[in-house]
């Protein structure tokens, strides 16, 4: 029998944690791993725009590692759950880093705030930073509010953010995309 993806046992606005634990779908919790699979959604698509494959092969590894943090997050961290959930390392914050050193040797110095655009890859690659950092903050909110969030997952998603705003300059400077500096209004 084939598996149903519906279940209806969300109908009433509630949903389940690993570990049975049932929520409000509205619970900061379920926001904070459906954060995640929206970033990890559009990381997709930028992916899908991409020609370069080492970026698109560095992406998917990224979105691997977004469903890690997903699963981590979607856990009763009370609970002990039936699955064994995949961990996040301090590695993969070195390999996110390393990228970032890579990439910034090849850019030209930034002397202004620089407006998204230029291209859909650029463009895109801001909104995956933008949702990224919202992911970053409702996470912190989490634990603000003494809900167990692991700290790498915040360390992750911060440096994530830094790699995808120096990647969205990275693919327009590939691309031969001019930077639009910000120039704001003085008068």
């Amino acid at each position: 029998m084939a598996f149903k993806i519906y279940t209806k046992t969300g109908d009433k606005g509630k949903t389940s944690l690993i570990g049975g634990t049932k929520v409000a779908k509205s619970h900061i919790r379920i926001e904070s791993y459906g954060t995640i699979d929206e970033l990890n959604s559009f990381i997709g698509l930028l992916r899908d725009q991409l020609q370069d494959e080492e970026i698109k092969v560095f992406l998917k590894e990224v979105q691997d590692r977004l469903f890690t943090i997903g699963s981590s997050l979607a856990c009763d961290p009370d609970k002990e759950p039936l699955m064994k959930i995949p961990d996040l390392k301090e590695e993969d914050i070195k390999v996110l880093e390393a990228a970032i050193d890579a990439m910034n040797e090849e850019l030209p110095v930034m002397k202004n705030f620089i407006l998204p655009g230029g291209h859909a890859a650029v463009s895109t690659a801001h909104i995956c930073r933008c949702v990224c950092r919202r992911a970053e903050r409702i996470c912190v909110s989490m634990q603000e509010h003494e809900i167990f969030v692991e700290p790498l997952v915040i360390k992750y998603l911060n440096r994530l953010s830094d790699h995808l705003f120096v990647l969205a300059r990275y693919i327009g400077h590939k691309l031969g995309v001019e930077e639009v500096a910000w120039k704001p209004r003085t008068a």
